[in-house]
């Protein structure tokens, strides 16, 4: 069997590359690291792409620009994957406002490149879509809330789980990046409809884990404890510090794509993320970051929130687990705190 992966020098396509590796598939990967021309040196994934390389015999990398359609169509052609994971983005809401076309490019010029190619050229193979929670824009931030001693949660019992996948997104601010990344994931959705096409939307919550390649951008939980090691100040952007997200490891993740491609449904969508389990605030994981180093927090408030931030975001996992009932969290938040603070430490200089 094989697959495609784009993306696959970043955290989740790195993690898939590894885990169907060693279900025995034919992995290529497609990656330009285009994360160091987004945020510099700090974002720079190509020491990932050797990593797997290394302990992935068999591994092809190749050297694609998803926004390339002449080449990706060709490129399809030439490979016709039985499976397709598209994890390639610009994730950043801050960088998507100072680059504009190159954002909306890459998120969703290059996702209907490679639908286009896919609908041409292997329409039978499933394909999974690493869309984003951001699809949702900021109306999460409407739910009624209620502030607690170092977090914010929901005050109404509906989310009690957190947010299912029929959660609008109309009427609301999502940044460029949220907007770009809804054309791409309703674009997934309608090859899925129009065409029968077996294709899934994961809308992720935050993706974390110890190859993440964090900055202060995008690759929260990443940064942070860098930032900790480090000394370096961390900067807090409103919300009192004390904004939720919902932290799922690249490996459950990998292990849920796994689950889909095994019995692909048609323009599905899914919200994948640790759900209410694996949650935490910047407040409570600088308390988590400073037990494992032993070394205080420095960090800065900035009484101004990111354009289109959620407050409190927990992705309800209920969907998921009733269509794939053998898949569930396996990384515990401790889990992902110590795989990412041994990851910073290994890689020091």
């Amino acid at each position: 069997m094989k697959l495609l992966v784009t993306g696959s020098s970043g955290l989740i396509g790195s993690e898939v590359v590894a885990h169907f590796h060693g279900l025995g598939w034919e992995v290529h990967g497609a990656d330009n690291n285009m994360r160091a021309d987004f945020f510099g040196p700090g974002g720079d994934t190509r020491w990932n792409q050797r990593r797997l390389e290394a302990q992935c015999p068999g591994f092809r990398h190749h050297e694609i620009d998803i926004r390339d359609r002449a080449g990706v169509l060709a490129f399809l052609e030439m490979l016709r994957p039985e499976a397709i994971v598209h994890t390639a983005a610009q994730p950043s809401h801050d960088l998507a406002a100072a680059r504009p076309f190159d954002d909306f490019d890459v998120n969703a010029g290059g996702t209907l490149n490679l639908l286009e190619a896919a609908r041409r050229h292997c329409p039978a193979a499933p394909f999974v879509h690493m869309s984003t929670n951001k699809v949702y824009g900021d109306r999460p931030n409407a739910i009624r809330l209620r502030e607690m001693e170092t977090r914010w949660d929901y005050d109404d019992p509906a989310f009690a789980h957190g947010i299912a996948e029929d959660f609008p997104i109309d009427q609301s601010k999502h940044s460029l990046f949220g907007a770009s990344k809804v054309a791409a994931d309703i674009m997934v959705q309608e090859y899925g409809r129009y065409f029968g096409m077996p294709t899934c939307c994961l809308r992720g919550g935050c993706l974390t884990g110890p190859n993440h390649s964090g900055v202060e951008l995008h690759g929260f939980l990443s940064y942070l404890i860098k930032c900790n090691l480090e000394g370096r100040t961390y900067r807090v952007f409103g919300y009192k510090g004390k904004q939720v997200r919902d932290n799922i490891h690249a490996l459950d993740v990998a292990r849920f794509i796994a689950a889909f491609i095994g019995a692909p449904r048609p323009g599905e969508v899914y919200n994948i993320g640790g759900g209410r389990a694996n949650s935490c605030s910047i407040l409570e994981a600088f308390v988590r970051a400073a037990a494992l180093s032993g070394r205080r927090m420095q960090w800065e408030y900035v009484d101004k929130n990111r354009e289109g931030d959620h407050i409190c975001y927990i992705s309800d996992l209920r969907k998921m687990r009733a269509h794939y009932p053998k898949w569930d969290i396996t990384k515990s938040l401790d889990d992902i705190f110590a795989e990412i603070h041994a990851a910073w430490i290994s890689r020091a200089p």
